[in-house]
């Protein structure tokens, strides 16, 4: 059986800092000097290739744009290599998982992001474990096929969906949660794959049935978000509603997907539903689900129009609107795909 092939694209952040050994400041990766830093690759069974941005960014830059040229390089790698590991930095990265999620249509391969909270070249780093396990992740095969066929995060042991994730912590290794899915892998001594929560690979093209990737390269980032919160004023929540080319707007609600009641608040929704603005309810909690009717505060939001959305989580939101309204300008095909799972970020 031939070596599994993984390309490693390096677009910034924290892994791909190392101290430099005059001046102690951190400066970018040589992935030339890859194995240099990290030994153990070479006791891979893996052919290790990799590209990086010409211009690394921090994960605070990032942009539709970017995501766009990380799709392309996967588009344009995806028949020479098994699998693919996207290194990124942590504050954006689900994010960056979620885009990738829905513009990368009949993915098969493992499109596998990690990075880290201190550089890779510092002693106590947490980036070189990530990196060596999300390898091992991108190249595992059964039976000749990918273990993994969706974009997911790898970090700290665990390997989540990317688009269910959330950066919950700036602090410890332990950076991100997948409240509303399971793990879908855990790394131990062995790797413990939980087969039930990993989605079903797509056939490659060419087979029976197979279908050749699409990449979705039309992202609208006309969007904004408007958290609800005590004391919310109608200036507030009007100037956010009636921006300057805003096509859409993510709610963010408490619990279950409730907010004021107040008259004047409902009617701005209405009024901006009305003009044709799409407006998305999601939940501010971690965990749980919008269930728009559930109490007497949300029950308005079902009657004028408002889009319920179930668990999925605002930076799939996020992403998910970029994509939608990207593909589509029709708002009734438009609510449809969002009230759709299209790439198992919620659950119907």
């Amino acid at each position: 059986m031939s070596k599994s092939k993984v390309l490693l694209i390096y677009t910034g952040g924290t892994i791909g800092m190392m101290q430099d050994a005059k001046t102690g400041q951190l400066k970018p990766f040589d992935f030339k000097q890859l194995t240099d830093q990290i030994p153990e690759l070479n006791k891979f069974d893996v052919t290790l290739s990799a590209i990086s941005f010409a211009n690394p960014i921090d994960s605070s830059d990032m942009q539709p744009s970017v995501w766009i040229e990380i799709a392309k390089m996967i588009e344009k790698n995806y028949e020479k290599v098994d699998g693919f590991v996207v290194l990124h930095g942590s504050d954006t990265m689900s994010f960056t998982a979620s885009a990738l999620s829905f513009m990368l249509e009949n993915l098969n391969k493992p499109v596998i992001l990690t990075g880290s909270q201190l550089p890779i070249g510092m002693i106590r780093t947490d980036g070189k474990e990530n990196l060596i396990t999300a390898i091992e992740i991108a190249a595992a095969k059964e039976k000749g096929k990918p273990v993994v066929s969706e974009v997911c995060i790898y970090f700290e042991y665990q390997l989540y969906r990317g688009n269910r994730t959330h950066k919950f912590n700036a602090e410890h290794f332990q950076a991100f949660q997948s409240a509303n899915y399971p793990v879908l892998a855990e790394a131990g001594v062995h790797l413990k794959y939980n087969y039930s929560a990993l989605k079903k690979g797509n056939l490659p093209a060419g087979q029976a049935g197979g279908k050749k990737l699409k990449v979705h390269a039309s992202l609208d980032s006309n969007i904004a978000i408007l958290k609800m919160f005590p004391g919310i004023t109608q200036n507030v929540v009007e100037a956010i509603l009636n921006a300057k080319n805003v096509k859409a707007v993510i709610l963010e609600t408490f619990g279950s997907g409730n907010a004021s009641t107040q008259k004047w608040f409902i009617d701005a929704l209405k009024k901006a539903i009305d003009k044709g603005i799409v407006i998305l309810n999601v939940t501010q909690c971690n965990a749980g689900k919008v269930e728009q009717g559930k109490y007497a505060t949300s029950a308005a939001f079902k009657k004028i129009g408002v889009i319920g959305s179930s668990d999925i989580t605002s930076e799939a939101a996020v992403a998910k609107l970029m994509f939608v309204l990207g593909a589509s300008s029709n708002k009734k095909e438009i609510e449809k795909l969002l009230k759709s799972d299209l790439r198992g970020e919620m659950t119907i």
